[in-house]
């Protein structure tokens, strides 16, 4: 096997031969025939890093480091900051071992295909309201794993129950520190919480005890069921978790959100007068946690607050916006912003423009705020266009559950300048929608020029100037 260090090329059968390369010493050692199962799928190989040198190649499989099997990225991450490394790595039926003496810091360069290399955790709950469960069929393959992982919920913020958490899971969690995790809490009560959750499941106020003395701090999510776990049911809880300021970093509250392919007739969605209800009971709740604790503690997702009409609360309020991605802030984030934003907007545009903001209903009050004042700009007209979520259902508004096929109809029926999506109605990649639709397929499909928008100031930009 060839492998390359700076100009000099090197082809190593049975021997030992150490490269210097500055602060980096490899030592490529004879290729063997054993397999190591798992490890993690080399996606790329940064130019020139160590790595390169190392031999690696996009397609290979980073097995072992250090002796030990590498089970995700958090593994590789531990094991990288040391300063000798043994490395495994299996390319097609062979493995081959290098010996790397680095600085602490030096990175090794490589990227990986996904950030667990062994079988995601899967959730055993069977909650009612799981939005995965009542998801239709035909959808992307990836879109139906429930993920329980608490490794995922560590490098992503994905929730999990911690319902399927063993021994070793607790003491990896204490050992490498993997803190904050985002847990569902859902009801402090046991025997509610069971209900919600359809399982038989271990005392939650312990596991966050536990936690709590392991040194692995939290955020919770209460997903707001009315009728279940709202009303004395939703105060309790959050008493309970402001019990443990120490351990539970925030608390939201979402309500929950139900596809019209929900079969549970327990489930239902808040109606306005009940979204005003949870409004005015968790405010004094707020009031007392910051003077008791110094922050809200307890904040409300933007539903609730655009569902009741009320004002949402001032940055402050939120302090420093911990679950953002959870919907809890967005509209205040989004109307700060915009405050900062609109002061650079133009008194007349140079040549008149006509531009389509698309949004899910839940949002068109506060971006109808800001349509009007794009408008007074000369020669620049905002039209508002909220898309109906005809496939999820009436029942889904937010943008971010906004689907391909429902936006186009709305594109091919209007003509405009230009087209601004939200980000958020996209994958990661900001590439396709939930229902398998490409940006690519949209931008062709469309009569008129389609960008995406992810922030205020890039919203006012693009509506005035286009890509």
């Amino acid at each position: 096997m060839r492998f390359s260090a700076h100009s000099a090329h090197f082809e190593i059968i049975g021997n030992l031969v150490p490269l210097p390369l500055g602060s980096v010493t490899l030592t490529i050692m004879s290729k063997s025939n054993k397999i190591t199962p798992a490890g993690g799928a080399v996606s790329a190989v940064a130019p020139g890093s160590i790595a390169d040198e190392c031999g690696l190649l996009p397609g290979d499989t980073l097995v072992q480091m250090n002796g030990q099997p590498l089970r995700d990225i958090i593994d590789f991450r531990f094991a990288a900051a040391s300063t000798d490394l043994t490395l495994v790595f299996r390319r097609r039926d062979e493995e081959h071992e290098v010996q790397v003496d680095k600085d602490w810091d030096d990175e090794l360069g490589i990227e990986f295909a996904s950030p667990i290399f062994d079988a995601i955790h899967q959730c055993r709950n069977r909650c009612g309201f799981c939005f995965v469960r009542n998801l239709p069929k035909g959808m992307r393959r990836s879109l139906y794993i429930r993920d329980d992982d608490y490794r995922l919920s560590f490098l992503f913020g994905n929730f999990i129950t911690l319902s399927n958490l063993g021994d070793a899971d607790l003491d990896r969690i204490e050992e490498q520190r993997l803190s904050p995790l985002f847990v569902s809490v859902h009801a402090t009560d046991r025997t509610l919480r069971n209900r919600l959750l359809g399982i038989k499941a271990p005392d939650i106020l312990s596991q966050i005890d536990d936690l709590g003395r392991r040194g692995v701090e939290l955020h919770a999510q209460i997903v707001l069921c009315p009728g279940l776990n709202d009303g004395e049911q939703l105060t309790r809880t959050i008493e309970d978790l402001a019990a443990r300021p120490d351990v539970v970093l925030s608390t939201a509250a979402v309500p929950v959100g139900l596809t019209r392919f929900c079969r549970n007739p327990e489930m239902r969605v808040f109606s306005p007068e009940e979204a005003q209800r949870i409004v005015q009971q968790v405010t004094p709740l707020q009031k007392r946690y910051r003077a008791k604790l110094g922050r809200s503690f307890v904040q409300l997702s933007d539903e609730f607050y655009v569902m009741s009409g009320l004002p949402v609360p001032p940055s402050s309020w939120y302090d420093g916006f911990p679950q953002l991605d959870n919907g809890v802030g967005l509209v205040r984030r989004l109307l700060s912003s915009w405050a900062s934003s609109r002061r650079r907007l133009p008194v007349e545009l140079p040549r008149p423009r006509r531009v389509g903001w698309i949004c899910g209903s839940s949002a068109y009050l506060t971006l109808l705020q800001l349509a009007g004042e794009m408008n007074r700009v000369q020669g620049l007209w905002v039209d508002l266009h909220p898309v109906q979520n005809r496939f999820f259902g009436d029942t889904v508004t937010v943008s971010g559950l906004l689907t391909g096929g429902d936006v186009l109809e709305t594109l091919k029926q209007n003509r405009v300048d230009g087209w601004v999506l939200p980000r958020v109605m996209f994958d990661d990649d900001g590439e396709r929608t939930l229902d398998g639709v490409t940006l690519g397929e949209i931008r062709r499909q469309s009569p008129d020029p389609v960008s995406l928008a992810g922030s205020a100031s890039e919203l006012m930009r693009l509506s005035l100037r286009g890509e």
